[in-house]
């Protein structure tokens, strides 16, 4: 069929992967920081306290006092290409172009900040893409988490006339390969010491326990991760949750008290692995490898590793490859 010389131009259709994590400051600056948590603290998902109650608190207390302090935890970790998460995570999509065939493109974005969701969605489409898979880094399902980035996806999606057929990558905390790219990792990590661990710590970030009583399944994903990796590297594992945010009662054991306790116990030497998280950042390299190091040494602890996430390292690369392949099968052939 011969097309109208004044039709619009169409691209050739392809396949879309957008990887999405949760995102960071542009600039590891007071102003940068505001301007971050301003968006990430008013997600009704993250903080759900109504509006009329949060905001002024917010915007009246929070966000006069809390970045100057984490503008000096970014500065900790922040490199010369920029934040850690976002330096990953481009990684991450890097590593695997092509990995699908010519006709799948893998972008990425962050839920807040930069690049953003709606802007990586619309430029997958007009390069062409009728069909995106939208793929949150979390493996463990929450609605904090992977339920807010598709929430935005689907919130581009809405202001879109001609939207792209979607899939949504679905949580892997119990996916055999997960749980065998850990086990390396751990593995790996451990040989790679000077020192052999009294004990193996495993810190999630923490959520509000009232998540759990709402049905949120985001506590059981975690313990099923732990006992899984238990069982797969043949040792016993501590649990805790990490990350702990105003009064409220939150999914226990907590990380920081677990770190202070752990050397009053007889455990002198200590590892310790983020499995929730799937590229490094200011969770694991500032509040674990920093703060939990000089809590774990001040109670009494000898020696203490943090173990990187699985990255964009072999291992990492892979899992996400398998993932990926899998939640694309069906649209390898486009019509």
């Amino acid at each position: 069929m011969t097309v109208p010389a004044d039709h619009p131009p169409v691209a050739e259709p392809r396949i879309g992967v957008l990887l999405v994590n949760l995102g960071t400051p542009d600039a590891p600056t007071p102003a940068a920081v505001r301007r971050y948590l301003a968006q990430f603290l008013s997600d009704p998902r993250v903080v759900e306290i109504p509006a009329l109650l949060w905001q002024p608190l917010l915007h009246g207390i929070v966000l006069r006092t809390r970045p100057r302090k984490s503008a000096h935890a970014y500065r900790q970790i922040w490199t010369d290409a920029g934040s850690p998460l976002a330096v990953i995570t481009a990684a991450q999509s890097a590593a695997l172009q092509g990995a699908f065939g010519p006709d799948v493109m893998v972008d990425h974005a962050m839920r807040y900040g930069k690049p953003a969701i709606a802007d990586r969605l619309a430029a997958l489409k007009a390069a062409g893409c009728a069909r995106i898979l939208i793929a949150p880094l979390y493996p463990q399902y929450c609605a904090a988490t992977t339920a807010t980035a598709n929430d935005a996806a689907f919130a581009a999606l809405a202001e879109m006339r001609w939207q792209p057929a979607v899939r949504t990558l679905p949580p892997y905390h119990d996916d055999p390969a997960y749980i065998a790219a850990l086990k390396a990792s751990l593995e790996s990590g451990l040989a790679a010491l000077d020192f052999t661990p009294d004990a193996v710590l495993l810190s999630f970030h923490g959520m509000p326990q009232r998540t759990l009583a709402l049905g949120d399944p985001y506590h059981c994903h975690c313990l099923k991760t732990a006992r899984l990796l238990s069982e797969a590297a043949g040792r016993d594992l501590i649990l805790s949750f990490q990350s702990r945010f105003g009064k409220a009662k939150w999914l226990e054991p907590a990380t920081d008290a677990t770190l202070a306790a752990l050397p009053g116990r007889g455990v002198r030497k200590l590892a310790v692995m983020a499995p929730g998280f799937s590229a490094d950042c200011l969770e694991t390299l500032e509040e674990l490898a920093i703060r939990g190091r000089a809590a774990f040494h001040a109670a009494g602890g000898t020696d203490f590793a943090y173990l990187p996430c699985l990255n964009a390292g072999q291992g990492g690369v892979a899992l996400l490859r398998h993932l990926v392949s899998r939640e694309l099968e069906g649209w390898s052939r486009l019509s």
